[in-house]
């Protein structure tokens, strides 16, 4: 197939090595033409321009620029496209994507790839990142069937795991395992920042190691991206946050109480829960 993509990042970088991988001919475009001819020289795609007029020719094409871009992406592309090419993308938000975007597409299906890593661009990008990852899609009642087979093939060939469920639950989903902990980490960093000895606050950057590492990764992370999930997921984000906040809360409590019973059934039951989440 011809398949293209619109944004040669960490993401859109990594699916053109796994599409060509497997035979498909693969259309790149990205704003900057550095990005495009690095690219091609990676070998992530096959041609690459900084028009989006390559892409016209395409039988599918993957979205992969930051989240606010996407819309007005598709808006630009659409004019240059088959009726029949099929559109993705692969925003971490999923219902005011897939609002604004269906009615001006039919064969559009919203996706979220559950991958990366702390880096950016197309030097991040890196083969096999997909698989055994989950890989949402979030098509509505009036998305085609063969529009939908068409893209299943192909993230099932990338070795994904597929699941299916309406924007709405993703974005609610995704608000408590992947934009929370991003805000949760960032307040870490910041809250240790904010130690006023400098001694001390020198000592802990020292003596910080894997735990610290752990728990302050994703807030170490792309910061427009962050803004982002909270400007386009504001209100499942809000929630998740103001739960959080209540757990926060409510451990303070038993700590100032020096109730060290409750508080360590609510650490067994934490620890017998994580296990539900990650393997």
């Amino acid at each position: 197939m011809k398949i293209g993509i619109l944004g040669l990042g960490l993401i859109g970088g990594s699916l053109g090595f796994d599409l060509r991988s497997q035979g498909h001919h693969v259309l790149g475009v990205s704003r900057r033409e550095s990005t495009c001819q690095k690219a091609v020289s990676l070998g992530s795609v096959d041609q690459a321009s900084a028009e989006i007029s390559l892409l016209a020719t395409a039988e599918v094409v993957f979205i992969c620029t930051p989240i606010a871009l996407i819309v007005p992406q598709v808006k630009q592309l659409i004019a240059h496209l088959s009726a029949t090419t099929v559109v993705t993308d692969v925003g971490s938000v999923k219902a005011p994507i897939v609002k604004a975007i269906s009615p001006l597409w039919s064969n559009f299906i919203g996706g979220h790839p559950m991958a990366g890593t702390a880096d950016s661009g197309i030097e991040a990008a890196q083969r096999h990142l997909f698989v055994d990852r989950p890989y949402v899609l979030t098509p509505i009642n009036t998305t085609p069937t063969e529009a939908i087979s068409v893209l299943e093939e192909i993230v099932r060939s990338l070795g994904s795991k597929i699941y299916h469920c309406q924007p709405e639950q993703h974005d609610r989903a995704v608000s408590w395992i992947s934009h929370l902990p991003v805000m949760v980490s960032a307040s870490l960093i910041a809250a240790c920042m904010g130690e006023t000895d400098p001694a001390v606050l020198q000592l802990a950057q020292n003596l910080a190691s894997s735990g610290f590492r752990d728990t302050s990764r994703v807030g170490g992370g792309n910061p427009e991206l962050g803004v982002m999930m909270a400007q386009f997921n504001q209100q499942a984000l809000l929630e998740s946050l103001q739960q959080y906040r209540h757990q926060l809360d409510e451990v303070i409590h038993l700590i100032e109480q020096e109730n060290w019973t409750a508080l360590e059934e609510k650490l067994q039951s934490t620890q017998k829960a994580r296990p539900e989440f990650v393997e």
